[in-house]
């Protein structure tokens, strides 16, 4: 189940499809969704030494993926998940549940915050075959980067629908095989995300309409949970 968690917290990454991400940034995000789940796992825990074991998991990963934050090259990426890594390490050094809940909250705002500019990073440094906003003349790999029209309107749309096709099989994967419970947290989860994300003013209109999206999905899974979870 766990694997399958972070793989589809991966599957959120890519805001407009096609992005193929460097090797670094690649693993960096999906460290992150392993960070978020370690998290998560201290929050939930009803006993200070389970909320340590889970919290030094999560600083374990962060300390193992700072070369590839690094490589990654995304400023606001690494400088979110520094601060994800102090708030743990304040995490692990509190005597109370309560208040090591209230850091840990804040560790999985950093991890949304570092995930969200790894989406920004994805949009602005892809190249041609990833992304339609900026390209490298493959010709001359020295030439500066050339810059194209983005891919718009229904063209856009069905990209966006192509890309969402694996995270919703994913998604109906948890409907029918995780316990209800578990399932609905998850599905609420990506529901809300969403939801946060479209109040946005400045979205791009492949964001939107990804967000726009990824909601509708999570809104049906929802619905199909409420039936089978009866």
């Amino acid at each position: 189940m766990k694997g399958l968690v972070a793989s589809l917290w991966l599957a959120l990454l890519p805001v407009l499809p096609g992005g193929v991400y460097s090797n670094a940034c690649d693993y960096a995000g999906s460290n992150i969704s392993y960070i978020r789940t370690q998290t998560q796992n201290a929050i939930d825990a009803q006993k200070l030494n389970m909320v340590h074991y889970y919290a030094y998991k999560a600083l374990n990963a962060i300390e193992k993926s700072k070369q590839q934050f690094s490589d990654c090259g995304c400023e606001y990426a690494q400088q979110s998940i520094e601060e994800g890594e102090n708030n743990l390490r304040k995490a692990i050094k509190v005597t109370s549940l309560l208040s090591s809940r209230m850091l840990l909250e804040k560790v999985m705002e950093n991890a949304q915050g570092s995930l969200e500019a790894l989406q920004d990073h994805n949009e602005i440094h892809t190249s041609e075959y990833g992304n339609d906003m900026l390209a490298l003349n493959t010709n001359d790999l020295k030439k500066p980067k050339k810059r194209f029209q983005p891919t718009q309107g229904k063209k856009l749309e069905s990209k966006i629908d192509s890309s969402l096709v694996s995270f919703q099989n994913s998604l109906n994967q948890v409907v029918l095989t995780v316990e209800c419970e578990e399932a609905q947290d998850f599905v609420l989860r990506i529901f809300e995300r969403c939801e946060l994300e479209l109040l946005k003013t400045n979205l791009t209109e492949g964001k939107r309409y990804y967000n726009l999206r990824t909601k509708e999905i999570a809104a049906k899974a929802l619905e199909e949970l409420s039936v089978s979870c009866k």
